[in-house]
């Protein structure tokens, strides 16, 4: 048992006497805002590891969380997109959690220690109350220049997975041979590091065996590849060379949906410099993203757009906001990338935070997250890429770590040797495992 799992449990034993002495007191009330990743871990483990000793609420517009793991295979069509659904029924079922229909529009300052959280769903409004309240919204997007209406072709990102992903794949099969699908990369930080190029690899993939002499063009405003430098270099120039046109360090300028133009310019260019126009078969445009619109509104962000936090506890350290935590996409500062299985790392850290600190129990000073994530970089291949992240008191936030000699010293992370077809059996027992982990 490590350290955060030993004095989750201290906390455990303190509720459950807790509870025992009061059977009739109200059970400690905690609202999770958003249900995807970051917010089903977090609600099934503070249920879990308190011995259900805390009334936990998941507020969430949607019935059912789509998974943006593995959503670049449906817009391939090598998956359907209806295999991305997860409902919340276990979590209800097995750990009592409540789960609320609607957005949450505003979260009180705390009166006597308990906050009201009004939450719209239609024409209705309602409120809950809890002690502690936990947002793990997701993101939004910024706002792309554009050209024209949009009116007849929308610009589609699919990085929120669900209708644009169906949307994409029709857009992507409809291509005729020669076409080019143009894709662009927002600069970091962005949701998954690894998604913008997988998804360059996979649509290559499928256009070299359905779509002859098309090409993949992807304009990234980062200086070079993200994540998996060395297998998504490879698949570039070698696996996929002549298919991907690869241009790192571009700034998009505007887009025009109507005719499927983009303009953009290296991000080295002058205000006045002249910019290049590319005209797409396929438009799919990631835009910058921040947090949630609740981030703002509740007043977490910061000037990056997104909510900085402490990793130890994802408590909010914006002066005034104590006892708010936020978690998954809409968090920053903590050292951790913002993808899926990091952000079931992080509700499990939050978790254990939020059950000691109600329990009066101190809460882990030195956590520690695990980051793994399977790539597919064809149809039957894969590559992975691992990190194991510490708390670094100097810093102030996770840093990724490795034993040399008997000693925990500073590294990077570790991708593959190479994309093999057991790298993709193993992706889908990885996620598999991940999503049971988070909804089962």
């Amino acid at each position: 048992m490590n350290r955060r799992h030993f004095v989750s449990a201290l906390a455990v034993s303190a509720l459950s006497t807790l509870a025992s002495r009061h059977a009739f007191a109200a059970l400690p009330r905690v609202v999770v805002v958003g249900g995807g990743m970051a917010g089903a871990t977090l609600a099934k483990y503070l249920r879990l590891w308190s011995n259900k000793t805390i009334d936990v609420t998941i507020v969430e517009p949607n019935a059912t969380y789509v998974s943006n793991i593995m959503s670049n295979l449906a817009i391939t069509g090598q998956i359907a997109v209806s295999t991305l659904n997860y409902t919340y029924a276990n979590l209800t079922k097995k750990y009592g959690i409540k789960v609320v229909k609607g957005v949450v529009t505003h979260v009180s300052d705390p009166v006597g220690g308990v906050r009201t959280v009004t939450i719209s769903n239609g024409a209705t409004t309602s409120t809950l109350q809890a002690e502690k309240v936990a947002l793990a919204p997701g993101i939004q997007f910024d706002d792309v220049p554009r050209l024209g209406a949009g009116t007849i072709v929308p610009i589609l990102h699919a990085w929120v997975a669900g209708p644009q992903t169906t949307l994409l794949r029709q857009q992507l099969t409809a291509m005729t041979a020669g076409g080019h699908f143009v894709m662009t990369i927002p600069k970091s930080p962005y949701r998954c590091p690894p998604g913008p190029y997988e998804r360059a690899c996979v649509v290559a993939d499928y256009l070299k065996r359905n779509k002859p002499g098309s090409r993949v063009i992807v304009l990234d405003e980062n200086a070079g590849i993200q994540a998996e430098p060395e297998n998504f270099g490879n698949a570039f120039n070698v696996t996929y060379g002549g298919v991907i046109d690869y241009r790192p360090g571009i700034k998009i300028i505007s887009v025009s949906a109507d005719n499927k133009t983009v303009n953009f310019k290296p991000t080295s260019a002058l205000p006045d410099d002249p910019y290049t126009s590319l005209t797409a078969a396929v438009l799919n445009v990631i835009p910058s993203h921040k947090a949630n619109a609740i981030i703002h509104t509740c007043g977490l962000a910061d000037a990056s757009g997104f909510a900085p936090v402490d990793v130890r506890t994802f408590e909010s350290t914006i002066p005034g906001k104590a006892g708010l935590y936020v978690l998954g996409d809409s968090s920053h500062g903590t050292g951790l990338p913002k993808a899926g299985h990091v952000g079931n790392q992080g509700a499990k850290i939050c978790a254990g935070a939020i059950i000691n600190t109600l329990s009066g129990l101190p809460v882990d000073q030195w956590p520690t997250a695990n980051s793994a994530c399977f790539s597919p970089i064809s149809s039957t291949t894969a590559s992975w890429l691992t990190a194991v992240y510490h708390y670094d008191p100097v810093l102030q936030k996770m840093v990724i770590k490795s034993m040399s000699n008997g000693a925990l010293v500073t590294s990077t992370p570790t991708e593959a040797a190479a994309p093999t077809t057991a790298n993709f059996g193993q992706m889908n027992k990885w996620y598999k495992a991940l999503m049971n982990e988070t909804f089962a």
